[in-house]
């Protein structure tokens, strides 16, 4: 491979973050996901370097990096998007079991396909059909636009629920390879994650508490750190250490209901609504970035031709199927009948790559499934695609109808007026 000129690199990664941002503006007009222009930007920039004969780079252990801090930027933006309100009890139960039971029935129908055409062990099965299971609220949250008000908060709640459940339930699931005694590793994970819950609402008391004191301008940045390096300690630890960053985000957003009564002489809440306001701005923005440059990395090392093969299109095909027809059958029985667009905004994105890195080695040899991941996640942002721009030119016919009975309205209203003075 050879030497690339860090100018050339420069250029790239700066003309990508701009590209972005204008792929972000087009996406909200078109509904068009901007994963997906961003993926095939990737693939354009792997083949411009094929054409120049200048060597592609191997950059799969920048992707993984870039998933690790993705992946806990994620997890702290949705849980900075969690509103814990009284009247919003009935929306997050039915997001809350939408997503419970669209993540499980998924990924365990799911499991029951691969165990038939690959005979896979279920639990070996189920590692590859969770990370399919889960919806991207990356790809979700800014395609909502043309959505009303309830079908917009519903979709950011279950996304939302979907990502973090799904991610837990994965790694769960991780864990239980191996060992020979069920019974020791299932205390052992349940003894983990009670410590990590208890641990993380301390620390995020804690952390509240401090930074609210803290003087400066770098102060954000300085907590982001300290979460991710939580995050990595944990991990060091194999302790279910995203949920100390969910918490964290969560009674950040949250600190009326979680300093309440006594605990409200703690805070100052002009202090804490700044850097609430503050740290979702800087969040926001970081979790920007590395969502750019992992899909362009991933479109950049993804091998196209794995795609097309009658194995992975019929394995890809069947999961497509059980998605939307357990997504149909959930959204029906909590949101009743009305559930064009929503039955179709279910793409798979960067939650689901990260999870499948973290899938053992010698799995993802074994059974060679990058083909169906990225058949799966390319039509599920497809079909995205297409239902958004049709529920655009449902919303623009049914204002169009609106107006002409508006007018024609009008026409009649003068026409008895002409009428009424004629006759008299």
């Amino acid at each position: 491979m050879n030497s690339i000129d860090p100018i050339v690199l420069i250029i790239i990664f700066s003309s990508t973050i701009i590209l972005s941002y204008f792929f972000n503006l087009y996406s909200k007009r078109s509904g068009i996901p901007s994963v997906l222009l961003l993926i095939f930007t990737g693939m354009l920039i792997n083949f411009g370097f094929f054409v120049s004969e200048m060597g592609s780079p191997n950059l799969f252990s920048i992707l993984k990096i870039l998933g690790v801090v993705g992946l806990a930027l994620i997890v702290l933006e949705a849980a900075l998007d969690l509103k814990l309100i009284k009247e919003k009890a009935g929306l997050i139960f039915k997001s809350l079991s939408t997503a419970i039971i669209g993540l499980f029935a998924t990924a365990y129908v799911g499991s029951l396909i691969l165990n038939y055409a690959l005979e896979m062990p279920m639990i070996e099965a189920l590692l590859f059909t969770v990370p399919l299971s889960i919806l991207s609220s990356a790809i979700i949250l800014p395609s909502l636009g043309s959505l009303d008000d309830y079908k917009k908060e519903f979709m950011i709640y279950e996304s939302t629920f979907s990502d973090i459940l799904g991610i837990v339930l994965f790694y769960s699931l991780l864990s239980f390879l191996g060992p020979d005694s069920k019974s020791e590793i299932y205390g052992e994970v349940f003894g983990n994650l009670a410590f990590t819950i208890i641990f993380s609402i301390i620390i995020s008391y804690v952390l509240v508490y401090l930074f609210q004191n803290i003087k400066g301008h770098d102060k954000l940045f300085l907590l982001i750190s300290i979460l991710l390096l939580l995050y990595a300690v944990g991990k060091l630890f194999h302790l279910s250490s995203l949920i100390i960053i969910l918490i964290f985000g969560m009674i950040l957003n949250n600190y009326k209901v979680f300093f309440s009564g006594g605990l409200s002489k703690l805070i100052d809440e002009t202090k804490v609504e700044s850097i609430l306001s503050d740290f979702k701005v800087v969040t926001g923005e970081s979790a920007f970035v590395v969502r750019t440059f992992f899909f362009i990395i991933f479109g950049w090392s993804v091998s196209v031709g794995s795609m097309f093969n009658l194995k992975s299109i019929a394995i890809g095909l069947a999961l497509l199927l059980v998605i939307y027809v357990v997504r149909a059958i959930c959204l029906f029985i909590f949101s009743g009948k009305n559930i064009f667009p929503q039955i179709f905004l279910a793409p798979r994105g960067l939650i689901t790559i990260l999870l499948f890195f973290a899938i053992p080695k010698e799995l993802t040899e074994k059974y060679d499934f990058n083909g169906v991941l990225l058949f799966i996640i390319l039509a599920s942002c497809l079909i995205m695609t297409w239902s958004l721009i049709k529920h655009k030119k449902n919303i623009e016919v049914a204002e169009n109808d609106d107006l002409f009975e508006g007018e024609i309205d009008e026409e009649l209203e003068e026409y008895e007026l002409d009428e009424y003075d004629s006759e008299n």
